[in-house]
Order: C-alpha cells, then structure tokens, then sequence
C-alpha cells in the first residue's frame, strides 16, 4: 500500500523532533495531535490507517468503537506498558503492537538515582546550599554495602537494576512469576517468595507489569510485612501500589521514604506543566508534602538513547504491518494479552 496514514496523540516536541528525524528512513504521514486521545478526539482519526499513542492515552471500549468506525487497523503503543488498552474490547478488530524494550538501562539507572538521591538526601542538600546552609542536619543516610534489596520483577529492567546494586555489594532477594535461575547464579542473587522479601527487604522496587494480580502488590498487608523505615520505589506502573496505603504507612513511619516516578491517577498531571495552577488531586498533593518522598514524572524512559529507540521500533511496528502483515510486537488478549505466539500467516485472528 501507498505510506500509510498516522494519527499521533499526546504529542510532545521530543517526540515529534525525534519521530520526524526517524521517519526520514521510513517516509510514513504522520498528523502530530497534542491532545490526548479521548472520545471527543475520534473525528481527528478520520481519514488515517493506524494511530500511535502514550501511556495517558485510554482507549476504553467507547474509544475502541469509533476507531473500528473510522476504520482504523492498528494503533501502535509507543511504550512497553498495554494496561490503557482494552484487549477484550480490540481483539479480532484492530491489532495492537508496542516497544517491549526502548531503554532497559534508562529505568534501571533512574530506579538506581531515586534509591541514591532519597537515602543521602541529596536533592535537599542540593537546594541548602544554594541558600548558603552548609548543615549537616538531616542529611543522614546509611551504606548500601551489606544490605538487602527486594526486586518484585526480574525482566530486562529488574535485571540490570539487580547488577547495579550487585555493584553496591548489596544481598538482592528477587520475586517473579518466572524465575531465571541461570541468571540468578550468573549474577549472585537469590529468587524468594513475596512473604520472604518483604521481610528481610531494606528496599524494594517494582519492576513487574500491572496485571489483575500485581495491582495494589504494595498494599495495607503486605506494607505490614515489611520492616520498619522500608524504602519503596516505583518506576513501573503507578496502579502497583495502594496509594492511600502507602500514605498510612509513610505517616506512621513504617515506611521510611518512597521514590516514585509513577502514580495512580497520573494521567490528568504528568508530562504536563502545572507550576501556575493548583492541584486538585489532594492524594497528588499529599505525596508531595512528605519530605521523605521524592517524586519525579515518569522520566525514568527519557534518555536521548530510549527516545530514539521508541521511535525506530514504533515506526518499524507500523512499517512491517503495513508492508507485509507482520506483527512482531503484537499484544493479544487471546494469547493471554502477552507477545502473541500464536501467529498464523502473520497474525492471531
């Protein structure tokens, strides 16, 4: 077929200048939209092929109904994260593809700079001594060396963020679903039960995908688990933890400090600028009057590295479907909403 059409939502400037210097080598239309897609936006995927959306775009049935309507026959996720799709709603209807893997070491090593920023303190020092305080008054932070970190999730990200705390002569204690015992022993790290992890953990960081079984893994119970001043961060997805658990826990001290570079309802605030208005998302607004939580807005991906490598792999997805009908990166909820292994001439239905 003829450079097929592509409606692009939420655009950003980074993501156009990256996308068009990209598209040098692949010649698609692509229609920058800053607006994120909603119901209200469906008439602008009129007249195009396949759309690309971000992670605060939801497409919910009503959404997936009006694009099978304007004909639409992929959307593309520039992201590695599907949860803000309706599987159910699009199977059989308009294939879905992502980036599986943009820049496990820009996430890694963002994880790394919260635990490393939150335990010396440096983003407070930072501000001291522009104001000429040079005390050391609540600066205190504590050797990696020898303690124990909890890595719920050992995909290319928990992986190497296990061999940068490896670095820091850390004992690492890891949980997931499928356990990779050759790269355990390779790397020195034993896998454990959650019980177990939560118990002897120091820190723990959430590098699993939110599915129906990991939403809300950080939660009144498991938080009950953990030892007393745990530190938790977050650079998965904002739903795997309880946000008003972690606040309890925060207020009570159980939990020691938190990095966060995702929140539940993040959609309506991050990757937007708000320094002028208020926020009224009082849970939001909560977080951030804590001194022991540090948040940043899902920056973890945004390295010069990832930002081309999500365009190549986007524009690949859109390229070969278009070409040739192959669905590398496809997600199906047939095959269990994971990389489609059931192909048949290129595709699962």
């Amino acid at each position: 077929m003829n450079s097929p059409k592509i409606a692009f939502f939420d655009a950003k400037p980074y993501d156009m200048e990256s996308f068009d210097n990209m598209n040098k080598e692949f010649g698609m239309q692509i229609k920058y939209i800053k607006n994120h897609l909603t119901a209200d936006m469906l008439s602008l995927t009129q007249g195009h092929d396949a759309i690309c959306v971000f992670v605060n775009d939801f497409l919910n049935q009503e959404v997936i109904s009006g694009l099978i309507q304007n004909g639409i026959r992929l959307i593309a996720i520039r992201a590695a994260g599907y949860n803000n799709v309706d599987l159910r709603a699009v199977f059989g209807k308009i294939h879905v593809v992502r980036v599986p893997a943009y820049s496990p070491h820009a996430v890694a090593e963002h994880a790394a700079a919260l635990i490393l920023t939150l335990n010396r303190k440096t983003h407070k020092a930072y501000y001291r001594t522009r104001d000429f305080n040079f005390s050391l008054n609540g600066l205190m932070g504590f050797d990696l060396t020898g303690k124990t970190a909890g890595i719920i999730g050992t995909g290319k990200i928990g992986k190497i963020l296990i061999k940068i705390l490896k670095g820091f002569d850390m004992k690492v204690l890891a949980y997931d679903s499928f356990p990779d015992q050759s790269y355990a022993t390779q790397c020195g790290f034993q896998y454990t039960d959650l019980d177990t992890l939560y118990r002897e953990s120091d820190i723990i960081s959430l590098h699993c995908p939110l599915t129906k079984e990991t939403r809300h893994i950080i939660n009144k119970d498991s938080i009950l688990r953990m030892k007393e001043g745990v530190m938790i961060i977050n650079t998965g997805r904002g739903g795997l933890i309880d946000t008003q658990a972690l606040i309890d826990a925060l207020k009570t001290k159980k939990i020691g400090c938190a990095g966060l570079d995702v929140y539940e309802e993040e959609s309506e605030y991050f990757f937007e600028d708000f320094s002028d208005s208020i926020i009224t998302d009082d849970t939001l607004a909560r977080l951030l009057s804590f001194n022991n939580v540090l948040i940043t807005s899902h920056q973890g991906f945004f390295t010069k590295e990832a930002i081309s490598n999500i365009a190549r792999t986007t524009l690949e997805n859109i390229h070969q479907y278009f070409q040739s009908g192959q669905l590398t990166n496809e997600i199906c909820y047939k095959c269990e909403a994971s990389t489609c292994r059931k192909k048949i001439n290129g595709t699962c239905f």
